[in-house]
C-alpha cells in the first residue's frame, strides 16, 4: 500500500547514518513494516490495522530505536533482537524522560515485534520492564467554566482589526503593513478582500464548535462539510472519521454556534485553498489542523483571555476534558459519553468528579 505523506519512512536523522545501500534495505524494511501495521496491525485476523495518528508518532519510535541500536552495534543492521529492545528500555529507565515518553516508546516496540512475528516468523517480544503513565483516574488539565468564556469571547477577537472604513488614512497604512506580515504578501497587494479575510469566522466557528463537541485534535483535522447539520445545530460523525472508528454519532452543538458555523461556511467559498477540498478548517499553509497548530491556537487565545497556562499541560485536550467535567456535572454520564463520543461509560467515568470551583464553595458553606 502507498503510505500517507504525514508519516516519515525514513528519517532525516536515519539517513545521516546510512550509505545508499543501507538507506535503500532500511527504507524497504520500514514500508513493509509501516504498511502491514496501517493494514493489519491492530487486529491481524480481521484485517484491522492502526490508524495514521497512531503509526505517526510510533514511526518515529521505531526509528529512534533503530537509530539506537546502530549506536549500540557499531554500525548498520535492520536485525533488530528482544535483547535489543530489553536493553534499550533499560536505558530509558535510567533517563530523565517522562513516564510517558518511556511508555509511548515501549508501546512503539511492541507495534514493531507484532510485525516482526506475524511477517518474518520472529519471536514476539515480553518486555522484561515495564513503564507506566502516571495518569491516575483523573482527567488532565481542563478549561474552568470561567475559562471557557474567556475562550469563547477570545475566538471572538483572534486576529481582528478595525473596519476598513473606519480608521484614517494614516491608520490604514499601518494597518496594511500589519496584513502584509500576516498574509506573507506585500503591502502594495493588500486589499479590502484581505481586510475582511482577517475578520474570518474561521476560527470562532472552529472554537466554539470544539467548545460544544469536545472534538480531539485528530477529528479537527477529519472534519469535513458533511458533517454539517446546521439545521438542527448538530454535527454528524461517520463512524470512518471518528477517532475511534466504531460508530456514527450525532453530537449536540448550541444555536449560536450553528449560526458561526453556517457563516464561516459562507465566507470559504471566497477562498481559493478551499476548492479542492471538503475539510472544514485549514491553516494558513493549506493543512488540516493537527495538534501543535491547534495547540498554539489555544495558546493565542489564553493570551488574549488574560488564562495563565504556566505549569499547566494547555493543549486542544483541555478543551474536551472541560467538555466532560461539566457535562457530567450539568446533565449525567450518559450525556457526557454520547457527546464525547465514548463507546464504553467506563471511558467517561474519569469525568463524574466535582470540579475544583465547586469544592471550594462547599468548602464556604462548611465555614
Amino acid at each position: 500500500m502507498t503510505l500517507p505523506d504525514e508519516i516519515t519512512v525514513v528519517t532525516e536523522t536515519a539517513e545521516a547514518y546510512l550509505n545508499p545501500k543501507q538507506l535503500l534495505d532500511y527504507q524497504s524494511e520500514r514500508e513493509d513494516c509501516l504498511s502491514w501495521l496501517l493494514a493489519f496491525g491492530k487486529a491481524p485476523d480481521k484485517g484491522e490495522g492502526y490508524a495514521v495518528g497512531t503509526i505517526k508518532p510510533r514511526a518515529y519510535r521505531m526509528d529512534k530505536f533503530y537509530r539506537w541500536v546502530w549506536d549500540e552495534e557499531g554500525g548498520y543492521t535492520a536485525h533488530i533482537t528482544q535483547e535489543h529492545a530489553d536493553r534499550w528500555m533499560r536505558d530509558l529507565a535510567q533517563s530523565d524522560y517522562s513516564s510517558t515518553h518511556k511508555t509511548n516508546c515501549q508501546k512503539a516496540i511492541k507495534m514493531l515485534f507484532k510485525w516482526w512475528k506475524h511477517e518474518c516468523g520472529g519471536g514476539g517480544w515480553d518486555p522484561e520492564i515495564t513503564f507506566s503513565e502516571n495518569t491516575g483516574s483523573n482527567p488532565k488539565d481542563y478549561l474552568t467554566r470561567e475559562e471557557r468564556t474567556q475562550v469563547r469571547n477570545a475566538a471572538l477577537e483572534y486576529g481582528t482589526i478595525p473596519k476598513y472604513s473606519n480608521v484614517t488614512p494614516a491608520e490604514r497604512e499601518r494597518w496594511k503593513q500589519y496584513l502584509a506580515q500576516r498574509f506573507e504578501k506585500p503591502k502594495s497587494e493588500i486589499t479590502p478582500a484581505d481586510w475582511k479575510q482577517a475578520n474570518s469566522w474561521k476560527i470562532p466557528s472552529l472554537v466554539w464548535v470544539s467548545l460544544d463537541a469536545g472534538l480531539r485534535p485528530v477529528e479537527v483535522e477529519r472534519a469535513t462539510l458533511a458533517w454539517i447539520d446546521t439545521d438542527n445545530a448538530l454535527l454528524r460523525i461517520p463512524k470512518q472519521d471518528s477517532a475511534k472508528s466504531r460508530d456514527n454519532w450525532i453530537v449536540s452543538i448550541r444555536d449560536r454556534t450553528a449560526t458561526f458555523l453556517d457563516r464561516w461556511c459562507a465566507e470559504r467559498e471566497n477562498y481559493d485553498k478551499y476548492e479542492d477540498t471538503d475539510k472544514i478548517w485549514l491553516t494558513r499553509e493549506r493543512n488540516p489542523y493537527g495538534s501543535q497548530a491547534l495547540r498554539y491556537v489555544l495558546h493565542q487565545l489564553c493570551e488574549i483571555g488574560g488564562i495563565e497556562t504556566d505549569n499547566r499541560q494547555m493543549s486542544w485536550y483541555a478543551i474536551r476534558h472541560s467538555v466532560g467535567t461539566y457535562l457530567t456535572r450539568e446533565e449525567d454520564l450518559a450525556a457526557a459519553q454520547a457527546q464525547l463520543r465514548h463507546k464504553s461509560p467506563e471511558t467517561t467515568m474519569i469525568y463524574d468528579q466535582t470540579p475544583p470551583e465547586d469544592r471550594r464553595d462547599a468548602l464556604d458553606r462548611m465555614g
